[in-house]
């Protein structure tokens, strides 16, 4: 096949399956499919998934696991427990003085545990609570002068944590991964909530848009 024939055919199906994606997005995956790297070990620890559905998603959830193991060593010796918490005071940091609602749901928390968490960091003095003048029902949370000292000095040792885990990694690579995947999160991100209540076959059709379950087929 023609050459020039074969990049437009491939830019056409990159192009559907990516339709915001930019020439650059283009050149960047048309670059990793054809390069190959020796893998060194096991893939992934323990049972591989038969799907690459599954296979990519084991991946993602082991490289997360991994980076709470070493974001949480790199907090030891702060005000802070665990890499969550980080996320609450950069999430507040971000939006200034925003509701409590809004700090647990951008942090992915269900309200109990979100709230829980606040609380035990306002006993710290990491953060300040007080009522939202428009909304009584509502609260709004500041980082406390602890809370901002304490954000600075954490947020240096995040971005160390997460240069040594993507340094193997081009930029390139990372814009690649990030094209690929943002998309995922910001669909999942915005329905979760709503999808609370509901049962799985029923966010699975929703989701998927098939008649089926992962239980029982036709």
């Amino acid at each position: 096949m023609n050459k020039t024939v074969t990049l437009v055919k491939e830019w056409g199906d990159f192009e559907t399956k990516h339709p915001e994606g930019t020439i650059e997005d283009f050149c960047r995956y048309h670059l990793a499919k054809g390069r190959e790297k020796k893998l060194k070990g096991p893939l992934v620890g323990g049972v591989i998934p038969s799907s690459n559905d599954g296979l990519l998603l084991k991946i993602i959830g082991r490289i997360s696991k991994l980076n709470m193991s070493y974001a949480n060593m790199a907090l030891k010796g702060t005000d802070l427990n665990q890499i969550e918490e980080f996320g609450i005071l950069a999430t507040i940091k971000q939006e200034k003085n925003p509701k409590k609602t809004e700090v647990i749901y951008a942090n992915l928390f269900e309200l109990s545990s979100g709230t829980d968490m606040l609380t035990r960091m306002k006993k710290r003095g990491l953060i300040k609570e007080y009522n939202d003048k428009e909304d009584k029902r509502s609260k709004r949370i500041e980082l406390t002068a602890k809370g901002e000292k304490v954000a600075e000095i954490c947020l240096e040792r995040i971005l160390k944590n997460a240069k040594m885990l993507m340094h193997n990694l081009t930029d390139d690579d990372k814009e690649l991964c990030i094209q690929l995947l943002k998309n995922t999160e910001m669909k999942f991100s915005a329905l979760w909530q709503q999808h609370k209540g509901e049962s799985f076959d029923e966010v699975y059709k929703n989701v998927v848009g098939e008649q089926k379950t992962l239980n029982k087929k036709k």
